[in-house]
């Protein structure tokens, strides 16, 4: 046991990385809880910035995550990126075009 302990300790020191240990710890609270909390335990999560899982029977059923930004980034998106050129309402092909097509 000790060599292998040594061996990884060995690789550890070759290589830069070594050993990484990620801590994610999730407030869980039972749904009849949250039912009766709803609103001081959103105020809570505004606050601390933290998720709340929800529990039915022990069994994740909902996540109740912060807001990361106050307006959504899909709005505004193609903002002065291009301009309307020519008439927007007339077709592209004449009907003499669109015969020729087939």
């Amino acid at each position: 046991m000790r060599r292998a302990v040594s061996s990884l300790v060995a690789h550890a020191d070759i290589y830069d990385h070594g050993i990484i240990t990620m801590v994610n710890i999730m407030k869980t609270i039972a749904a009849g809880t949250f039912k009766a909390n709803c609103l001081a335990i959103m105020d809570d999560v505004k606050a601390r910035r933290e998720t709340v899982i929800i529990t039915k029977h022990g069994e994740p059923v909902a996540k109740l995550v912060p807001v990361i930004g106050d307006v959504d980034d899909i709005f505004g998106f193609f903002l002065d990126r291009g301009a309307i050129t020519g008439d927007v309402l007339e077709p592209v092909l004449s009907a003499e075009e669109w015969g020729s097509l087939r």
